[in-house]
């Protein structure tokens, strides 16, 4: 189900990001991005509207999508 980013505490969005940036194989193109440059572009893609974040209460875990 999808959840209102702004909604979770500003300690449970950066961890949802950081987990999501530092996953194995997460590519961001020709040059290394630090984990700030990496957390602050998915900040901004929220923002926009770019970005939402899924709640699956079954494991209660979230997850960042593409919105379409």
């Amino acid at each position: 189900m999808e959840v209102p980013w702004q909604k979770l505490s500003d300690e449970a969005l950066a961890a949802v990001i950081e987990e999501f940036v530092t996953r194995e194989g997460t590519e961001y193109g020709a040059r290394d991005y630090s984990l700030a440059e990496k957390v602050a572009q998915i900040r901004a893609q929220l923002q926009d509207g770019k970005l939402g974040l899924d709640y699956d209460p079954g494991s209660g875990s979230c997850q960042l999508f593409v919105k379409r």
